[in-house]
């Protein structure tokens, strides 16, 4: 954990812009953990949203508030969008040597999971 800590100081420091205060990190549950959320808070003030751990104690177990639960759901959406994507199967594996091509094929892979979902 603590060489999982330094890389994150070490990122939070060569960032290209500088953070500013009160960053929400969208994090997963399986990296959750106390120490974790008190060094991301010493290091730059920045705030872990992550979901309920159902194995963690009653006392240190978080519960999101209304509006972590709103960004969490953006995060979702676009997790999920990837994924419907990913299930096209030419945009599985880049077969396209040229990128315009395989650019017109995400698009229209879009346009597909769009009107799918709609």
């Amino acid at each position: 954990l603590t060489e999982y800590i330094k890389t994150l100081e070490q990122l939070i420091a060569e960032a290209v812009l500088p953070l500013p205060a009160r960053v929400r990190l969208l994090y997963d549950k399986a990296a959750d953990s106390e120490m974790l959320r008190w060094i991301l808070d010493a290091i730059n003030n920045i705030i872990q949203i992550s979901p309920n751990k159902c194995r963690r104690n009653e006392k240190a177990a978080r519960k999101l508030h209304h509006l972590q639960r709103m960004v969490y759901r953006k995060r979702y959406r676009i997790e999920r969008t990837f994924a419907w994507l990913k299930n096209s199967r030419r945009l599985q594996v880049r077969h396209e040597y040229h990128p315009q091509i395989y650019k017109s094929f995400w698009i229209v892979g879009i346009l597909f999971t769009m009107g799918q979902k709609l």
